[in-house]
């Protein structure tokens, strides 16, 4: 049974005539995504380490930036303040990512969003060959090739921006 849901991500893909697939991702019972995302992608033949994490920064230009990383890296401060040549820069709070981004905190994707969010993509992102993102609707994520996901982000500045995770 293949699901069905609607977002401007979603929009944007099938505008593009990018196939995807969609991921749910069952809540808990206070409405979040449920912690065992790894175990749940295992099971759905998908690589845990292929999630594309989408993590709003501000700078101290009062800017948002939207750095989408793969693997479960972290980001790299100091790259980051130095690629976009600020002096400061914090993770987005809780209810500044729906601002900023129009997506609820654990359904942000890197891609469909206000031309004002700066996006960056660290290298990790090419790493591999089917990538998972946020779809925009809470409780499901969209499984799509990571070469569609880096056409699309065409415009985004691609390096190095964060070190591996632990």
């Amino acid at each position: 049974m293949s699901l069905s849901i609607e977002s401007p991500v979603t929009r944007l893909l099938q505008q593009e005539s990018i196939s995807f697939d969609v991921v749910e991702i069952p809540l808990t019972e206070d409405q979040k995504p449920v912690r065992s995302l790894e175990e749940l992608l295992l099971k759905q033949g998908l690589d845990p380490q292929s999630v594309v994490r989408s993590v709003l920064f501000k700078t101290d230009a009062n800017e948002f930036v939207m750095l989408a990383v793969a693997g479960g890296g972290r980001a790299d401060w100091g790259v980051l303040r130095k690629h976009l040549n600020v002096r400061k820069c914090r993770m987005a709070e809780f209810d500044e990512v729906p601002a900023a981004t129009g997506y609820v905190v654990g359904a942000v994707p890197p891609v469909a969003l206000p031309e004002e969010v700066k996006v960056l993509v660290d290298a990790s992102v090419q790493r591999y060959e089917r990538v998972v993102i946020g779809s925009g609707v809470l409780g499901y994520a969209l499984s799509l090739k990571g070469a569609d996901l880096l056409r699309l982000l065409g415009h985004a500045d691609i390096g190095v921006f964060a070190g591996q995770g632990s």
